[in-house]
């Protein structure tokens, strides 16, 4: 039964390639400018008017001010927070608190111990992840026993190895960006494949 997030959407084409793929999550990398997928807060908002309605809009925070996240949260421009920097408990309790709206929180997973302190966080879903976010490596999947809480799986994740890592690990979703791109820009094409892909398994 797994899902689906298309992640680091910058442009009106990427919004239509996702509109006519019809995946259950986009992600967009906000206020990041270390990342070549980076979109301020103002274009956000105009991109996501034109999402479908039944994809709901992920944002991805590094490090921010607690503010960000939650002023696009409160004012429904995205759906759903997901932390990828070196956000702790803390940080995720206080957003809880503030508003109750999801949270995913991004970890990276060297050691059994990385996932075994993802599955203790107060976050509504985990994204285990091989580093960064946007590299295109895999991690070690061995590493992942059963998990009884819904994860997102990322890092790495293409046409030739998805169908393998739904099977083998069972997340309850999975999160492409790099090999869905040519050239920096997302492709239309590959986007529709991955999610058919996806679909075989809901």
């Amino acid at each position: 039964m797994s899902k689906i997030k298309i992640c680091g959407l910058t442009r009106e084409e990427d919004i239509e390639a996702v509109n006519a793929a019809c995946p259950d999550f986009c992600g967009f990398v906000i206020e990041f400018p270390k990342s070549s997928r980076c979109v301020s807060s103002g274009r956000l908002r105009e991109l996501v008017k034109g999402l479908e309605q039944s994809i709901i809009p992920v944002g991805v925070f590094v490090d921010a001010p607690m503010e960000l996240p939650l002023r696009l949260l409160e004012e429904g421009t995205i759906g759903v927070a997901q932390l990828h920097g070196h956000e702790d408990e803390e940080y995720v309790r206080e957003l809880h608190r503030r508003i109750d709206k999801p949270v995913i929180k991004a970890f990276s997973v060297k050691t059994g111990d990385d996932i075994k302190r993802a599955c203790e966080s107060s976050a509504d879903y985990i994204l285990l992840d091989q580093g960064n976010g946007g590299t295109g490596k895999t991690f070690d999947w061995g590493l992942v026993p059963e998990i009884e809480r819904p994860f997102f799986l990322a890092g790495g994740l293409g046409m030739d190895n998805l169908e393998l890592a739904i099977r083998q690990v069972k997340p309850w979703a999975v999160d492409l960006s790099s090999s869905l791109e040519i050239e920096g820009k997302k492709d239309p094409d590959r986007i529709s494949k991955a999610v058919e892909i996806v679909r075989k398994f809901t």
